[in-house]
């Protein structure tokens, strides 16, 4: 499998190329993970919330339970401390109840933040790159085999613009077609020079 280019403008675009992707990627990411963090602070709030309100609902507790040992207006004493225990407790829960509100509020923007990055890479640069890796790796067989270099010559022949063609030769389909070497051989490096390849060595 062809990873870079044979000729050294190509594979040092190439390079650069991949690097700026994986430089783009991590600074996406890096970004993403500020932005969560930056978000997740405003749970602060809620999580002290949800302690104060905790602490003061066991206190509550402890203190109606104690009052309830007292004889005869106990049970009457108690009800007020339940009452007040609840209240905190609910000042506890809508505590918690913030922080997976925020929780959710950092993931969904950090998500946000990587979704252009990331598809920008994914469905952009990655295919592109995939395809040439492959297109070059066929190419790079093709000029080995023996009949390799026609087909690299006719690939040529249908994609390469014709300006380029017209200098190999004024009829560069006929001499293709009359098994011209000279021609078939400048058609298969010109298909390779495309790729960035290197023709018979």
């Amino acid at each position: 499998m062809k990873i870079y280019a044979d000729r050294s403008s190509t594979a040092t675009r190439q390079l650069l190329t991949d690097l700026l992707v994986v430089a783009w990627v991590y600074l996406s990411v890096r970004g993403a993970l500020w932005l969560h963090d930056l978000a997740r602070a405003l749970a602060v709030p809620g999580q002290k919330l949800a302690d104060a309100g905790d602490g003061l609902a066991d206190n509550l507790a402890e203190a109606g339970g104690a009052v309830g040992r007292v004889p005869l207006v106990g049970d009457e004493l108690t009800a007020p401390f339940a009452r007040a225990a609840g209240a905190a407790g609910s000042l506890a829960e809508a505590g918690r109840e913030q922080q997976e509100l925020v929780d959710q509020l950092a993931l969904a923007l950090a998500v946000a933040v990587l979704i252009f990055p990331l598809g920008v890479v994914l469905l952009g640069w990655l295919p592109l790159r995939v395809r040439w890796m492959r297109r070059a790796s066929a190419a790079a067989r093709l000029a080995t085999a023996p009949a390799g270099r026609d087909l690299l010559a006719l690939r040529a022949l249908a994609t390469q613009p014709l300006g380029r063609l017209t200098r190999i030769a004024p009829d560069v389909a006929e001499a293709w077609r009359r098994g011209d070497d000279e021609a078939v051989e400048a058609l298969a490096a010109l298909q390779l020079h495309h790729l960035g390849l290197r023709g018979k060595r």
